[in-house]
């Protein structure tokens, strides 16, 4: 049984998605991974440690600030949910208290959008995140990457798992903004209770 929000030793859950590999860093499907990296220098958490199945750092925000853990899955994103399923039970961290940062590809690339639950829109992470978890209804920073234009299934993985062609300033200015938008998501949260 989850120790609830008092007994947790974590306040919140932050996911990172993304796939384990030097091959697939600086990738659309790796967005995930890079923003986690930025909330990790931000929140000047610790080196990761591997549990999990997953790479987790533990700390606070800033002093005073929520506890938190940061996650990166490292299954592949098509298995996320065995890392995420775990960790949020251990961690004693309720459902409303999980944070995933992801690709999406039915945004534009620049789009940010912070929501609780909703479709799956077919991301595989996703939809494995909801089999590990039991529920679709978690927090998301969904991050715009834009659409290939075409919906051959093939064309579209190899699309999310290509590296980015807009200009490196772009890129870093969107994960930049996605981070913004997670921290919105954990300390609005924090200042609003």
């Amino acid at each position: 049984m989850p120790l609830g929000r008092a007994g947790a030793p974590v306040d919140w859950l932050v996911v990172g998605l993304g796939n384990p590999g030097a091959e697939y860093v600086g990738t659309r499907h790796n967005v995930g991974f890079a923003v986690a990296g930025v909330l990790a220098d931000r929140w000047s958490l610790p080196k990761p440690k591997s549990r999990y199945r997953g790479l987790v750092s533990e700390g606070r925000t800033g002093p005073g600030g929520p506890r938190v853990a940061l996650l990166l899955p490292q299954t592949h994103m098509n298995d996320a949910g065995a890392s995420v399923g775990p960790a949020r039970g251990a961690l004693g961290v309720p459902l409303d208290r999980l944070l995933v940062v992801h690709d999406e590809i039915d945004l534009p690339f620049g789009e940010i959008r912070a929501r609780v639950g909703g479709g799956l829109a077919g991301h595989n992470g996703l939809k494995s995140l909801r089999q590990g978890l039991g529920s679709p209804e978690f927090a998301r920073v969904r991050v715009g990457v834009g659409r290939p234009p075409t919906t051959d299934p093939d064309r579209v993985a190899a699309y999310v798992l290509g590296r980015f062609r807009e200009p490196r300033e772009e890129v870093q200015m969107l994960v930049e903004r996605a981070a913004d938008a997670a921290e919105q998501v954990v300390l609005g949260d924090a200042t609003a209770s």
